[in-house]
């Protein structure tokens, strides 16, 4: 059985820097703190991200050209729908490429899970294991079981099959 949970649904919160505004999609609500949070964050300006202490991301881009994290390592490269994993404590200063950016965010604690997340590109029929699953609806026709997904719908689940239709697009996040 899948949760649902469409775009009018997620809860929207405007950045404390001002660049932006972040969609929260699911959270577990099981542990307090919480070990999971799936966000869509809307990139308007360049700045500074959060820092999450303990905790470690998993970014991907789903709208727009990308983003250049710099970090005191280096650049990062977040790229549309390449996933990119760096920790939460990591001090990043983000820099648009070509404009606004759109981007799936888990936010995890990696003490707590293990989790990954992929993008797939349809046609394509997967078996969605038996972990817990989440499935974001990017464009097309995407179905979990007997349910079709709206577009920019996100559902979150265990098992059954996943089938993505020609030219669709979707991105599984595996929380373990």
């Amino acid at each position: 059985m899948y949760h649902i949970v469409t775009p009018e649904n997620f809860t929207t919160t405007p950045w404390k820097n001002g660049g932006g505004v972040t969609h929260e999609v699911l959270r577990d609500e099981g542990a307090e703190p919480w070990r999971w949070r799936i966000s869509i964050a809307e990139v308007s300006k360049d700045g500074p991200f959060s820092v999450f202490e303990g905790l470690a991301r998993i970014l991907t881009v789903i709208d727009g050209d990308g983003l250049d994290l710099h970090t005191p390592d280096g650049v990062l490269a977040a790229r549309p729908f390449r996933p990119l994993a760096f920790s939460g404590e990591t001090p990043v200063d983000s820099r648009m490429v070509n404009g606004p950016v759109r981007d799936l965010n888990l936010i995890y604690d990696p003490r707590a899970i293990s989790p990954s997340v992929e993008v797939i590109e349809g046609p394509a029929q997967l078996d969605a294991g038996r972990g817990q699953t989440g499935i974001l609806c990017h464009r097309g026709q995407v179905v979990v079981g007997e349910t079709s997904l709206p577009t920019g719908a996100f559902a979150l689940g265990q098992g059954g099959t996943i089938t993505v239709g020609p030219k669709a697009l979707c991105v599984i996040v595996r929380l373990g």
